[in-house]
């Protein structure tokens, strides 16, 4: 003990004597909770004393090294070799992850991290982020507690007393760090204030434009779009029924679709839009602005791919087609691309053979004007895109995309810096690779933007993406 008292590095806060003592102290606790009696109960101890011993030489395999130092002196104390194996045999079960194999190594184990069960925890807590962050393992307290949550979780202790003893403190030590966590990441509310009023302000002036391009463009000079907004046209002008409302029926089943696919605040967010739409399309008068077709076919056109891609850009949508198109690729071997495909040309056929050719193939124009104005307004997405992240803060992020997002990530290893003038200077990265859909951008790069504004964040696009937990549900 006096050679931990004096020759331990100055940069060990945590690895002390003091945890030392604690680490016997806790072990002789366990161990009679255990029924451990005897020669039993001095060995137990011997091997909490010299668990740590190795940090004299060095952090890395110290486990190792604490054993060489126990064969090293306790044969001068009058252990036998058996003994001594034994005493190696528990020290070796503190080493991470634990993995004992013998009683005395459980009880050990378990004595190692007594503390996360214990009222103390912060303060031995804040020691060993001390040292982690003094050893340049750690670079921040909030991706120090994002790191304890993970180890809390998939942590347990092995012996019953452990478990009845300390598993309820770990347990409520668990729960108060996850809402730390959330309360570090979760926006101001002047922020979240400022991003709805600028989603309620993108969905008004989305839905407008939208009814304007229906109203003033399509439905006077009777062309079509695709999607459920083309069925809902052809249904107004084949029945005259009343568009807002023919567009609200035809979307509620895959809104609904869209709450168990998608999730709540997708569905939520589409019903809104699709009402605010029904009451912009009474709201505005039936006129023609003009009776050129390829103008109607570029502006109607375009003019509703505007308004759709302004609502897709708060998290929702106006055309559940694409709802419909996922809900039916998990019972057919069909992709996407090709049950949208498939359901336009059902509903651009049938216009040709209602309303003419010529109306049908404008229609397709428009469809098209319609599909790339959508894709410039929501930054070229189709179906699923892959985002890159480099950011400093990537333990943080990895967090939010996992635990909010509920998306899969993959995890390279990287080197950011390398500026201009400054070639020489780099540092290790954890570079994130994930996938999801273009309705869940805007909410990771919320995500991301909470954690670090200056992440560098690009975005490809993906044709067509299986597997993994792309689809997973949302809550």
């Amino acid at each position: 003990m006096a050679k931990l008292e004096t020759e331990l590095p100055a940069l060990l806060v945590y690895h002390t004597a003091e945890h030392t003592r604690y680490v016997i102290a806790a072990a002789e606790e366990l161990g009679k909770e255990e029924g451990l009696i005897g020669d039993d109960v001095v060995l137990l101890k011997t091997a909490a004393l010299f668990h740590d011993a190795g940090f004299l030489q060095q952090s890395e395999g110290h486990e190792e090294i604490s054993c060489v130092l126990a064969r090293d002196y306790l044969p001068d104390f009058e252990y036998s070799s058996s003994e001594i194996e034994q005493i190696c045999q528990a020290i070796m079960a503190t080493r991470l992850p634990q993995t004992p194999v013998s009683r005395l190594g459980r009880i050990l184990a378990d004595a190692d991290l007594s503390y996360l069960g214990r009222p103390e925890y912060s303060e031995y807590a804040a020691r060993l982020y001390k040292e982690l962050k003094n050893a340049g393992v750690l670079r921040s307290e909030t991706e120090w507690q994002i790191m304890q949550v993970e180890f809390l979780a998939s942590h347990r202790y092995f012996t019953a007393a452990a478990q009845k003893l300390l598993e309820p403190g770990k347990q409520k030590v668990l729960q108060q760090l996850k809402k730390s966590i959330e309360s570090r990441l979760h926006p101001p509310r002047k922020l979240k204030l400022l991003q709805w009023t600028g989603d309620v302000l993108q969905t008004l002036v989305g839905v407008t434009v939208a009814g304007v391009a229906l109203k003033l463009f399509l439905v006077p000079n009777h062309f079509f779009d695709g999607g459920i907004t083309g069925i809902s046209l052809l249904l107004h002008e084949i029945y005259h029924f009343n568009l807002g409302l023919v567009i609200l029926l035809l979307n509620l089943p895959l809104i609904v679709i869209s709450w168990f696919s998608v999730g709540k605040r997708f569905a939520y967010r589409t019903l809104i839009s699709v009402i605010l739409l029904g009451i912009c399309l009474l709201l505005i008068p039936n006129y023609a602005i003009t009776a050129d077709r390829l103008l109607i076919s570029v502006f109607g056109g375009a003019f509703l791919g505007i308004g759709l891609g302004l609502i897709m850009r708060t998290g929702a949508a106006l055309d559940g087609i694409e709802v419909l198109a996922l809900y039916t690729l998990k019972r057919t071997s069909f992709t996407i691309s090709e049950i949208i495909l498939g359901i336009n040309i059902i509903i651009f056929t049938v216009a040709g053979f209602m309303f003419g050719i010529e109306t049908a193939l404008y229609s397709i124009l428009t469809y098209f004007t319609a599909t790339r104005c959508i894709d410039y307004v929501v930054e070229g997405l189709q179906a699923y895109t892959g985002v890159t992240i480099v950011s400093g803060k990537s333990e943080a992020i990895k967090y939010q995309l996992v635990n909010k997002l509920g998306r899969g990530i993959t995890v390279y290893k990287g080197e950011r810096g390398f500026l201009p003038g400054q070639f020489d200077v780099s540092s290790e990265v954890d570079i994130i690779f994930t996938v999801i859909t273009r309705l869940e951008l805007r909410k990771l790069k919320n995500l991301v933007q909470e954690v670090d504004p200056k992440a560098f964040v690009f975005a490809n696009t993906i044709r067509e993406a299986s597997g993994g937990i792309i689809k997973r549900r949302q809550h």
